[in-house]
C-alpha cells in the first residue's frame, strides 16, 4: 500500500537515552556540574586556606593602614611620655590615671600590648593576656595593655572589669604612643628586656605557646618584686 507518490514517512530519531540528544545530555549534565560546584563553594568557611580547618581559624592583625617604621629591636624602648607637634607635653596613665612609664620597670621583663576592645583579634587574645600575666608576674613580667582608638577610658576600663585583668591597662585616646611606636596593626606586641632594649615587635595575636616562649626570652636571671600595685579595672 502506497502513500502518495514522492511522499515519504519521516523517520524517528532517537537519541542517546530517548528522545534526547547528545548534545542536550551534554548541557543537563553541565548545568548539574555547575550546581554541584556552587554549593561546595557555599559550604566551604570563609578564610579557610593555607591548609586551615575551620576549627583552627588563627586569626591575623586587623590592620589599621599602610605599614609604617617604629623602634626596631636592639633599641631602647622609648618612654611612655613625649611632646605633640603642637608642643603639648603628654604622658601615658592607667585607666585609673596612675602614671605608667618604663623607667620604673627597669629590671623587668616588659609586654607591651596595643589592643582594642572592638578588635576581633585582640578580644580572642585577652584570655592568653590574663593567663600569661597570672604565671609570669611573680618570676618578674609586667605587661602594659595599651588600648587605641577608643572613645573613652571608661570603655577600656569596663572591658577590663568584664575580663579580669589585672596587669597595667591604659587608654591611648589621642594616639601618642600609638604614633610613637609606629603602630599599624591591632593587636601588635612590644617585648622588651630588662635593660629597657627592645627584644622583638610582633602583629598579630599570640597563641598560648607563641606568648610563653616570648616571655621566657625576656625574664630577669632573678625574678624582682613587681613595682607597681596591681590596678583594679575601674577608674
Amino acid at each position: 500500500m502506497g502513500g502518495r507518490p514522492g511522499f515519504e514517512h519521516p523517520r524517528e530519531r532517537h537519541g542517546l537515552v530517548g528522545p534526547f540528544s547528545g548534545r542536550q545530555l551534554a548541557a543537563v549534565l553541565g548545568v548539574v556540574v555547575i550546581v554541584a560546584v556552587v554549593l561546595v563553594a557555599a559550604n566551604v568557611p570563609l578564610g579557610t586556606a593555607g591548609g586551615r580547618s575551620p576549627a583552627d581559624p588563627r586569626p591575623t592583625a586587623y590592620l589599621l593602614g599602610p605599614p609604617s617604621v617604629g623602634p626596631q629591636p636592639g633599641s631602647i624602648a622609648p618612654e611612655l611620655a613625649g611632646t605633640r607637634p603642637d608642643g603639648s607635653t603628654w604622658a601615658l596613665t592607667d585607666v585609673n590615671g596612675a602614671p605608667v612609664r618604663l623607667a620604673d620597670l627597669r629590671g623587668r621583663a616588659v609586654w607591651i600590648n596595643f589592643w582594642a576592645s572592638w578588635c576581633p583579634p585582640c578580644q580572642a587574645e585577652t584570655p592568653i593576656l590574663r593567663e600569661t600575666d597570672q604565671r609570669y608576674r611573680g618570676r618578674g613580667l609586667e605587661i602594659i595593655g595599651i588600648s587605641v582608638q577608643e572613645t573613652n577610658a571608661a570603655d577600656v576600663a569596663a572591658y577590663a572589669s568584664r575580663y579580669g585583668l589585672s596587669y597595667t591597662i591604659a587608654a591611648d585616646l589621642r594616639a601618642d604612643v600609638f604614633h610613637l611606636y609606629g603602630v599599624y596593626a591591632l593587636p601588635t606586641q612590644v617585648f622588651i628586656r630588662p635593660d629597657g632594649v627592645i627584644e622583638r615587635t610582633i602583629l598579630g595575636p599570640m597563641t598560648a605557646a607563641s606568648a610563653a616562649a616570648n616571655v621566657e626570652a625576656i625574664l630577669p636571671s632573678q625574678p624582682v618584686p613587681s613595682s607597681s600595685p596591681v590596678p583594679s579595672a575601674t577608674p
